[in-house]
């Protein structure tokens, strides 16, 4: 099926969870904000990683200086064989960056793009973890947030991603557009009663 139409089904029939997800979760989160203790301290064991947003600006190679050294807390606080990126660009420059300073750290590829839960449960799989120890942060609602939905994980929704309108302003537009009408369909469910 369409990436785009999967996306949109899965979408309907979650919306529920994604407005529950998007009222519950704290205005302007930022990632480096989020500690590594007190997610270890709730149960997380994995930490599963968007990239543009998340780690760093759209169509940057490489994290933010301030998400370098996040990284490096997370890897003392989890261990870096339990830090996925689970990027839908996982190109090779960011690839060879992680390898370079971070490298027990993986990326998931040769799977769907979310919103599909494949990447997901690769890293369950991966990680011999239970749905529940799981935690993916990411800025897209019906793409990441949605696959946690699917595969039963947690999540950290990042509404406050790294932008670089400066020098990208064309794809960061496109995103912030993107973002906000995602916010603006899910905030339209009602409470559930």
């Amino acid at each position: 099926m369409n990436h785009a139409v999967y996306g949109f089904i899965a979408g309907f029939r979650n919306r529920q969870k994604l407005a529950s997800i998007l009222r519950a979760s704290p205005r302007d989160r930022e990632t480096h904000a989020i500690s590594p203790e007190a997610l270890k301290q709730s149960g997380v064991t994995v930490l599963a990683l968007d990239f543009d947003g998340v780690l760093a600006p759209h169509g940057r190679p490489e994290p933010v200086a301030e998400i370098t050294e996040w990284l490096a807390n997370c890897c003392t606080v989890f261990g870096p064989d339990r830090i996925y990126i689970l990027s839908n660009k996982p190109t090779r420059e960011r690839i060879d960056w992680f390898n370079s300073r971070f490298p027990g750290m993986r990326f998931i590829s040769g799977v769907r793009k979310k919103p599909y839960p494949d990447g997901l449960d690769k890293v369950i799989e991966q990680a011999a973890a239970t749905p529940a120890e799981v935690i993916l942060l990411d800025d897209r609602l019906l793409t990441g947030v949605l696959a946690t939905c699917l595969a039963g994980t947690r999540v950290a929704y990042i509404n406050r991603p790294y932008t670089d309108f400066r020098n990208n302003p064309v794809q960061e537009l496109f995103f912030a557009a993107l973002r906000t009408v995602e916010r603006i369909l899910i905030a339209l469910v009602p409470d559930k009663k």
